[in-house]
């Protein structure tokens, strides 16, 4: 990690779209405006995937024992950071844009590169393994899926278009983001205003 400036979002608001109007509207979209997203609009898709909810911690993503084994890292052209839930920041992690090296690593998609935000959803199984052993990986991997549903639902809440990508170069994606030991990623989102 190349440097630890910390960058704060606005609180989460709470929108007026139904659930059902969001779950009807959802679907994959690969193409993108250039216009970047906000700060607000960052903050809230991360929150509505792992935001803090509850005064004991509870998050917006079900965790097998409350044991949170996700990270999140939001990309856009100008820097990388890593989602802080509790304080609803983010740790700056690198200032360069990460997304042509993810693209590549993402077999050659063109919306990881295009996207004005790429989140990875990142599993960090040994923090639920001392409770659940070798069904660690398999929770880890059932909240990725809860993480990213609730952050595509919230890019439709904010009229904004999204896509889920599970077809990437897991040892790639991990050394571009520069993740720890132990971390190992499980989806990105590329998430950007329509194009039309």
């Amino acid at each position: 990690m190349t440097t630890s400036s910390r960058v704060d979002f606005p609180p989460p608001t709470e929108g007026t779209v139904p659930l059902e109007v969001t779950l009807r509207r959802r679907r994959s979209v690969r193409e993108f405006a250039a216009d970047p997203l906000t700060a607000a609009e960052i903050g809230q898709l991360l929150w509505a995937a792992q935001g803090v909810t509850t005064d004991r911690g509870g998050r917006t993503a079900p965790s097998a024992g409350a044991l949170y084994p996700l990270e999140l890292y939001a990309v856009t052209s100008k820097r990388a950071m890593r989602y802080l839930p509790g304080g609803h920041g983010a740790e700056i992690t690198t200032e360069r844009d990460l997304r042509h090296d993810l693209m590549i690593a993402a077999l050659d998609q063109e919306a990881v590169g295009q996207a004005p935000l790429l989140v990875a959803v990142v599993a960090v199984p040994e923090r639920t393994a001392a409770k659940y052993g070798d069904r660690a990986p398999r929770y880890a991997d059932l909240e990725a899926g809860h993480a990213a549903q609730n952050l595509l639902l919230q890019a439709v809440a904010l009229d904004l278009v999204a896509v889920p990508i599970g077809g990437f170069d897991d040892e790639a994606v991990g050394s571009i983001l520069e993740l720890p030991g132990g971390q190992a990623p499980r989806y990105l989102l590329a998430v950007g205003h329509p194009r039309t």
